[in-house]
């Protein structure tokens, strides 16, 4: 989704050489072998993980349903995602904002994390050496002194139309937005601001204040587990699976249910749409649940909203990432630069 046509050797390391004599594989290749993988995968992983943090049949499962939808294999993606909310092995977290702490990693809603440590420090002059999530730090607020959270670099700042995306009394507003002027002038917080301050910040992934023994850098250090895959994810692919591939919009309206009850602590907000509008629906629900998680412009990429939705997107370009110089340079030419970069 990155890239597109990817260097593949199945099975095997790659070797020097292998730069100038592999070609890119095209993107069905690539995905024929995701699947098999996780077909494979899923068949032999247990249910429950032996030790916190390692991949489940659920994980596998929920991955490979991702791989389906990517794709508009409906009719797979839908049987992946049933597999992982039939098992019971998953639920919602009560609390929504107890997900992103430290005590709700790894929770009954976590289908797969990437677990982060503060024990082993770093710097810029050696990022691979943390054994922390590096990127909450960059998320963190510029020069912040006050409760709660630690400073940062004030990068992957939410705007306003963002903000604006939550309906009135929508619980996940609080969770994953932080406004930092009503924040300080509530808390006697201290800040100061970037280069694209917008007033607003991924609360999600703020930093924490840490422990007396974490490790410098403290930015470069944080223990804060990335969520990969979360079950409200799961149930709103398999909502969009099986609206879109026409298999049960009965179905599709009971799983962003589930997550909207939540998300407002009632069933009033319950969703009824059919058809387009379910889609659309859905496609919002996505949105708001999992805002600051990495997933949206992927998801306007693959249903074909990108050009629509992003200020200064090309068509025919800006669907993939440039492939790096160095990397065309190391092959020899061998591995091409992406369309119109």
């Amino acid at each position: 989704k990155w890239f597109g046509p990817i260097p593949l050797k199945v099975d095997q390391r790659f070797v020097l050489g292998d730069e100038t004599s592999i070609p890119r594989s095209p993107v069905n290749e690539v995905f024929a072998q995701i699947e098999a993988d996780l077909i494979a995968a899923a068949e032999v992983l247990p249910t429950v993980a032996p030790e916190v943090g390692r991949v489940t049949k659920g994980a596998a499962n929920a991955l490979l349903g991702k791989a389906y939808l990517y794709q508009e294999k409906f009719t797979e993606a839908a049987a992946a995602f049933e597999k992982v909310i039939s098992s019971g092995i998953y639920s919602l977290a009560s609390n929504y904002n107890s997900i992103f702490e430290n005590e709700g990693e790894n929770g009954p809603e976590s289908v797969f994390e990437v677990q982060y440590t503060d024990i082993e420090g770093a710097g810029f002059g050696c990022l691979q050496c943390s054994e922390g999530n590096v990127a909450v730090g960059f998320s963190g607020v510029r020069g912040y002194t006050g409760p709660l959270f630690t400073p940062g670099f004030s990068f992957n700042v939410p705007v306003q139309e963002a903000v604006d995306q939550f309906e009135p009394g929508d619980l996940r507003k609080d969770v994953t937005i932080l406004d930092i002027e009503a924040w300080a002038q509530s808390t006697g917080a201290e800040y100061t601001t970037g280069n694209e301050h917008t007033g607003f910040f991924n609360r999600k992934y703020l930093p924490r204040k840490r422990s007396a023994n974490a490790q410098n850098d403290l930015n470069l250090t944080n223990p804060n587990n990335y969520r990969a895959i979360r079950y409200s994810d799961v149930l709103l692919m398999a909502a969009e699976a099986n609206n879109r591939g026409g298999i049960s919009d009965t179905k599709a309206q009971e799983y962003i249910s589930m997550v909207r009850r939540r998300a407002f602590g009632d069933d009033n907000h319950d969703i009824t749409f059919t058809g387009a509008t379910l889609t659309d629906a859905i496609y919002h629900e996505r949105r708001v649940e999992l805002m600051g998680e990495g997933h949206h412009f992927f998801d306007l990429v693959r249903t074909g909203r990108a050009a629509n939705e992003i200020q200064g997107f090309v068509a025919g370009k800006h669907e993939l990432f440039p492939v790096p110089l160095e990397e065309i340079q190391f092959s020899n030419g061998n591995w091409s630069q992406n369309p119109n970069y």
